[in-house]
């Protein structure tokens, strides 16, 4: 399996995020630069301080005039519990 490299163009997508809005990735075409992430399974031990990580330095991405969304196979309902535990300020995508 070939892995993504740093600044390769991801592919169109459109995916849920935890409030079962569509978002587009062709929506930010432009306007924001793009920060995605993948991880496993929400609230687990890796994958919470990693979240809480990228909340805690959101001034830091909002500086590059970036968005950060999270993408996991975790279904909408799971993701906004996740937002909800540890107030993460951005998008959780299902995948």
């Amino acid at each position: 399996m070939a892995f993504p490299k740093i600044g390769n163009l991801a592919p169109a997508f459109s995916l849920k995020n935890q409030a079962g809005r569509d978002i587009l990735l062709k929506d930010y075409k432009g306007k924001k630069n793009v920060v995605l992430y993948f991880y496993p399974k929400a609230s687990t031990p890796g994958c919470t301080v990693q979240a809480c990580a990228i909340r805690d330095t959101r001034a830091e991405f909002d500086a590059l005039d970036a968005v950060v969304l999270g993408v996991s196979p975790d279904a909408p309902a799971k993701l906004q519990k996740f937002i909800d535990k540890y107030d993460l300020n951005f998008d959780l995508l299902a995948d």
